[in-house]
């Protein structure tokens, strides 16, 4: 009687889950867009043609910006996101391996592939390309500059809600600056695997991941420290391999 009663009450409460992150991804998602579209507006498209540090420059400031409003929101204390995800644990070949881990990897990985797929077969995706190759070139072409630029922003804010959401689900704990740290160990990731390469991306996300996870799993004051091999990465790469493991070589202009 317990076994058939827990197991009848599982599927409401696991209904449930997929009902709250659903309706809260189809409330995060819309709002990332409409703040990447307004960033896009203001910020970035006055400096289309500046030279490629004022778009970095306000990179940083925007983000600034972002974390100055959610600190006057929310305030500078950890909020409890909704712990939703389940608990258990499996084991794989001796290896113990956490379901919210296994959900977390299927996520990223359907990502991954779709977001791989739209950028090599889509038009837009086609044009996208062309434009991050060739801004003029792609616009004697017939391509729509702004129009591509805006898209872009629009799909990263789907994906950056995406993957917050995620986040969230799986550390159940944010704050005003999590993004801070977040975007530079992602920035770090992008150059490891290679700019402008999806697949690179995601690879060096995951052996940053590894590389963080053994340092501060298997080294004395390694949490300390796992911030310092982190941006040692990132040196050693502009170094020694600016394009990074997947990236493109491309002559200089």
């Amino acid at each position: 009687m317990v076994g058939q009663r827990s197991r009848s009450t599982a599927l409401p409460r696991m209904l449930i889950t997929l009902a709250v992150v659903a309706i809260g991804t189809l409330v995060a998602v819309p709002v990332c867009m409409a703040i990447g579209y307004v960033i896009e507006r203001v910020a970035y498209r006055p400096l289309r043609h500046a030279p490629r540090l004022a778009p970095l420059i306000t990179a940083i400031g925007m983000s600034s910006i972002l974390e100055g409003a959610m600190y006057l929101w929310k305030g500078p204390f950890n909020l409890h996101y909704p712990d939703l995800l389940p608990l258990t644990r499996i084991n794989i070949g001796g290896v113990s391996i956490g379901v919210k881990d296994l959900i977390v990897l299927t996520l990223a990985f359907v990502l991954v592939v779709a977001f791989t797929l739209f950028i090599n077969l889509s038009k837009l995706g086609k044009a996208m390309r062309a434009t991050a190759q060739d801004r003029d070139a792609a616009q004697l072409m017939g391509i729509d500059i702004n129009r591509t630029i805006a898209a872009t922003f629009f799909i990263g804010a789907v994906l950056a809600g995406a993957g917050g959401i995620t986040y969230g689900l799986y550390i159940n704990s944010v704050s005003f600056d999590l993004g801070f740290i977040t975007g530079l160990i992602a920035f770090t990731a992008a150059v490891f695997g290679g700019i402008g390469n999806v697949v690179g991306a995601s690879i060096g996300g995951f052996v940053i991941g590894m590389i963080i996870a053994m340092v501060s799993g298997y080294f004395q004051g390694g949490q300390q420290w796992s911030d310092v091999v982190v941006f040692s990465i990132l040196i050693l790469t502009l170094v020694f391999r600016p394009t990074g493991l997947l990236g493109m070589r491309v002559p200089e202009k």
